[in-house]
């Protein structure tokens, strides 16, 4: 334990612009709590606007260097990021478990996922077509596709790597230059990679990061004319924050906001096997995704097996500090998260659902100064309370029970979100049916895994807009030029 934290002398606790790791004007500093502990692990730089607006302009110098250089060497700077995330993987994952708190393993799954991404836009540049239209007699139409300039990226403490390489590598891939503002949660996985971006020799300025003051820092990307794409992920109340500062300078901007995610379990579904996936979608990260099951619809003939069952296999879920051998799921981020779910968990019960297991706080021996709760499982739950209809992100399952299938469509639908999805069943009409009916970005069909590099992630409605990953990730980092080219003249 002690080696693991022995890691954290060498990570970059500043400023990352222009290519050199300043402090912050006035030298202020902000601490990183490890949410396990409660202990203060390191102390960041707390920039604000005036950094911004230094690291906006590298970034604007930096440009018409980054994307006028040739294709391939640009793939091969990515390519070598990739690398280099791979080859420091295993400390990549112990630092994010300090300041983050989900197991090693999770982590460092996270950080593969990352390099798999960079991996995956490093070729994806190379496809990154233009069309030519018919035109008139003496004229070619063409249609090219152009980089957008600097790109503001703003990203989340739940994943604090792979939201970074998520964001950061279609932009740099399309010929961008970014300044990234990491959560003030989880400042040192995104210091972390730009060491690795540094060293994998990306021109200074390309990519910039400023930590601290998350309301300056992102008015001043909101409000500059010269970054011309916002992108965000995080909650959906700050998303429109964001959406309405950028109005006046009328930037792209993509969004991946909450969600609410059904799971729905048909009659026909193999109940051990959903019950063993659903585990673990919903306890990775300790419930604190925004594709988490959120709401779990069990078809009433099957429903008091499956919550048998249920409540049996959450009972077996290990909690502890990430750092430990056999730990299936860590702490929460922060004290609120637990004030959270304590007051949707009363209100349920107050209305009548029936706590099977868990609903508290864990305070215990080694619990004692983290943020850890006992996994939950809360039955009978209806729409008249508040976990039904709001986001938990923490380790709650509530079991609702339904009896057809266009009776689980509506309630599943019945939520301003949109993001991911969820069902299980082996009847193909029921499959084609129920993955049109549903009202969201992304469904899981027999699956809980809806996150991969080379298929596009994203929601409808209130969980945002625009896609990441796949080739239409690449889409909102590119502006459309038509060139009417006239040889006949």
């Amino acid at each position: 334990m002690q080696k693991t934290y022995e890691l954290l002398s060498d990570v970059p606790t500043q400023l990352f612009i222009n290519g050199h790791w300043v402090d912050a004007d006035g030298g202020e500093t902000e601490d990183v709590i490890n949410p396990a502990t409660g202990e203060v692990i390191a102390k960041v730089a707390k920039g604000g606007a005036v950094e911004a607006e230094r690291a906006i302009r590298a970034a604007q110098k930096a440009f018409p260097i980054w994307s006028s250089m040739d294709v391939d060497d640009r793939a091969g700077i990515l390519r070598k990021i990739a690398d280099l995330i791979i080859e420091k993987a295993d400390d990549l994952a112990k630092i994010m478990t300090l300041e983050q708190g989900k197991p090693v393993a999770q982590a460092k799954g996270e950080i593969l996922a990352g390099a798999e991404s960079v991996r995956w836009y490093a070729e994806e540049m190379r496809r990154i077509y233009g069309e030519t239209v018919p035109g008139p007699n003496g004229q070619i139409f063409l249609v090219q596709k152009e980089p957008l300039g600097v790109v503001g990226a703003i990203t989340p403490w739940n994943f604090p790597s792979s939201m970074i390489t998520r964001k950061i590598s279609p932009a740099l891939a399309a010929g961008n230059t970014v300044v990234l503002k990491p959560s003030p949660e989880t400042p040192l996985s995104a210091t972390s990679l730009m060491a690795i971006f540094q060293e994998a020799g990306l021109p200074d300025g390309a990519v910039n990061l400023v930590t601290g003051d998350a309301p300056a820092i992102g008015k001043a990307l909101t409000s500059s004319d010269v970054v011309r794409k916002i992108t965000f992920t995080g909650s959906t109340a700050v998303g429109k924050l964001l959406f309405g500062q950028s109005a006046e300078t009328l930037k792209k901007v993509s969004l991946e906001l909450g969600g609410h995610a059904p799971f729905i379990v048909f009659d026909d579904a193999p109940i051990d096997t959903v019950i063993s996936e659903l585990v673990a979608a919903k306890f990775r990260n300790n419930g604190q995704v925004c594709t988490s099951p959120n709401r779990i619809f069990i078809h009433h003939s099957i429903l008091n097996e499956f919550t048998e069952k249920l409540v049996s296999a959450v009972k077996q879920v290990k909690v502890g500090n990430g750092l430990m051998d056999g730990v299936d799921t860590g702490p929460l981020i922060r004290e609120d998260a637990i004030e959270k779910i304590d007051k949707q968990i009363a209100d349920a019960v107050e209305k009548g659902a029936n706590l099977k297991t868990g609903g508290k706080r864990l305070t215990d021996g080694a619990f004692a100064d983290g943020y850890f709760y006992a996994p939950t499982v809360l039955a009978g739950v209806t729409n008249k309370m508040r976990i039904y209809y709001e986001e938990t992100f923490g380790p709650v399952i509530p079991v609702i029970s339904f009896k057809d299938d266009d009776e689980v469509i509506a309630m599943a639908n019945d939520t301003v979100y949109g993001l991911a999805s969820y069902f299980y069943t082996g009847d193909l009409k029921r499959i084609a049916q129920v993955s049109r009916s549903l009202q969201y970005g992304m469904v899981g069909v027999n699956s809980n895994a809806v996150a991969y590099p080379q298929a596009p992630f994203g929601g409808v409605k209130h969980s945002g807009f625009g896609r990441e990953n796949g080739h239409q990730g690449i889409d909102d980092y590119v502006n459309i030029k038509f060139i009417n080219l006239k040889y006949n003249i």
